[in-house]
């Protein structure tokens, strides 16, 4: 590719930008952690108390790019079937003949947002696992590709624990980013408040094709890292494990660390923002910015540190702290 085509598909990342801005006020590094969980390919965890914009955020996503877009509202009564689909018997009213035909679920889509993916049983959480990581649905012994690009947004309640089922480990690893969504600053709630009670609705335009996605996702891969930034990224994973040679916050907080999927999400997210940036280069800053929404969701604390009120941001902030970075 030319310099200028490189410049022309980064500037329909800004255009991608400003179109969610069009309907999410505020908010920058929340959307901003999302677009590079969708441009490293992977997906995403938002996690918010009720009514800061999480679904909204998804739907406008889904408006902003030109993608099919469906969304599964979980329940405790939902079941597998809900979301992958089921086989119906058909009969061909000109021979009398009958036969089993697979009826594809939500989820064969590109963008689907799981809304309170933890309301739902442990039986049809486990329904995902197979299509967020092999892009497929097995079902009857057939094995169905799913459409590419291929998201999954999730979002879950922090406060509510009756009704609700605590996303098992293997699940939250298949996860790329942990996102949190805080409370919006007095200034960005007044302007929440001035465009959510008038009779105009924000107009979300389609700025980007499915095309376009699979094409910067390919980039993401290409983008340089260096082999000192590399051997950083490992240490710090590494150092998340309780054992020999653990920071003493983590040999003191930490049941289970980050596994090697860990580094293969913060590699790839850190590529995903450099190119977000106009960057073919990641940073130490782009790893240091990662590291907590990479990483929280694949530690898992002691009973220390939760009478402590420790959090995984804090051991992540601290080892961040206790592994040299490479030289800038």
């Amino acid at each position: 590719m030319t310099e200028q085509e490189v410049q022309d598909q980064l500037a329909k990342l800004a255009t991608l930008r400003d179109a969610i801005a069009q309907a999410i006020v505020g908010q920058n590094d929340v959307v901003e952690q999302l677009l590079i969980a969708l441009l490293a390919g992977g997906h995403c965890l938002i996690e918010g108390v009720p009514g800061l914009g999480k679904t909204l955020l998804a739907r406008t996503l889904g408006q902003a790019l030109h993608l099919d877009f469906r969304r599964i509202q979980f329940t405790p009564d939902l079941m597998p079937s809900d979301i992958l689909g089921t086989e119906v018997l058909e009969e061909d009213h000109g021979t009398g003949h009958r036969a089993f035909r697979f009826q594809q679920g939500p989820v064969f889509t590109n963008l689907l947002l799981a809304d309170e993916l933890n309301r739902t049983p442990p039986k049809t959480q486990a329904a995902l696992l197979e299509a967020m990581q092999e892009r497929t649905v097995s079902y009857a012994g057939v094995t169905h590709q799913l459409p590419a690009p291929f998201f999954v947004l999730a979002t879950q309640n922090p406060l509510e624990q009756a009704g609700t089922y605590p996303l098992p480990e293997a699940q939250l690893d298949r996860f790329l980013l942990h996102v949190r969504v805080g409370y919006p600053t007095e200034a960005e709630e007044r302007d929440i408040l001035s465009q959510t009670t008038g009779a105009a609705q924000a107009a979300v335009p389609q700025v980007m094709t499915g095309e376009t996605v699979l094409a910067l996702q390919r980039w993401v891969r290409d983008v340089h890292v260096s082999a000192d930034l590399l051997d950083w990224v490992n240490r710090l994973v590494r150092a998340t494990r309780p054992g020999e040679g653990a920071p003493d916050v983590v040999a003191r907080y930490v049941r289970w660390g980050a596994g090697p999927r860990a580094g293969q999400s913060l590699i790839l997210a850190s590529k995903a923002r450099a190119l977000l940036h106009g960057r073919l280069a990641a940073t130490r800053n782009d790893v240091a910015a990662l590291a907590a929404p990479v990483m929280r969701h694949r530690l898992l604390l002691s009973f220390a540190a939760e009478a402590e009120g420790r959090t995984t941001d804090d051991v992540i902030a601290a080892t961040l702290r206790d592994v040299a970075p490479p030289a800038a």
